[in-house]
């Protein structure tokens, strides 16, 4: 018996719902892939505007917020901001507590020197792979960073110290190509800066700590190790008597 074939313009009609099927599908698998960096752009913003806040005093030591409350502050979705929150309980800056919300961490000047017992084997570490594993581009930008810190030690700018110092702070991270060493400098350094904005009109000098600054940027850029490590040693030796002192200026 002869089968009958379909004529054309029915196959046609049976393959175009098909398509047009995979076509409404493309798009919602095209958006579904687009909205994961947004989320990620949005929890990375939610930090870095939390962190300021909290850095700067903004969120005081010891206050209680809320996700709805930091949600409306920041006009920025409940979801990114939990997310902060957590990363932000990671670096001890927050503490979670459940069904009772979240409580900004107080300072403490023996946690703070515990800190920096920390920060003083991670920092030379990073300094000394900085210096052996930065890039041409990577040095000559330290190298400008040497001169910026050395510039505001003689102008005695805060701003442009704090300003030069945080990208020094990232740049050496990059630098060291180290991800273990990263994670571990993630978490000092939020809770160092907010100590330094507290105490460093009282009893910091700031010209010496952007001079010891340059040492250790000029000591990668010139891809030494050994004058990167010592100069980071003097910086943080520095940072220790500095957060000694803020006892008595307290008092």
């Amino acid at each position: 018996m002869a089968r009958v074939k379909a004529p054309a313009k029915a196959v046609a009609r049976v393959k175009a719902p098909a398509k047009a099927m995979m076509a409404r599908k493309a798009p919602q698998a095209a958006r579904t892939k687009a909205a994961k960096p947004a989320e990620t752009s949005l929890t990375d913003r939610a930090y870095g505007d939390l962190e300021a806040l909290i850095v700067t005093l903004k969120l005081a030591p010891g206050s209680a917020v809320s996700e709805a409350e930091l949600s409306k502050r920041l006009g920025i979705g409940r979801t990114p901001i939990r997310e902060a929150l957590q990363r932000l309980a990671r670096e001890r800056l927050v503490t979670i507590l459940p069904r009772r919300g979240i409580i900004v961490s107080e300072i403490n000047i023996r946690s703070q020197l515990r800190l920096l017992e920390v920060r003083r084997e991670v920092e030379r570490l990073v300094a000394r792979s900085a210096a052996r594993r930065a890039t041409p581009d990577e040095r000559k930008r330290f190298t400008q960073m040497a001169r910026d810190f050395e510039k505001s030690a003689k102008t005695n700018d805060e701003e442009s110290f704090m300003r030069v110092d945080r990208e020094y702070n990232e740049l050496t991270v990059v630098a060291a190509r180290n991800e273990f060493a990263a994670g571990a400098m993630a978490l000092v350094h939020s809770l160092s800066r907010r100590f330094w904005f507290i105490h460093y009109k009282q009893a910091a000098d700031m010209p010496r700590a952007a001079k010891l600054h340059a040492d250790v940027a000029r000591g990668i850029a010139a891809q030494d190790e050994e004058a990167a490590g010592a100069a980071s040693d003097k910086l943080i030796g520095y940072i220790e008597q500095f957060t000694r002192d803020t006892v008595s200026a307290d008092h």
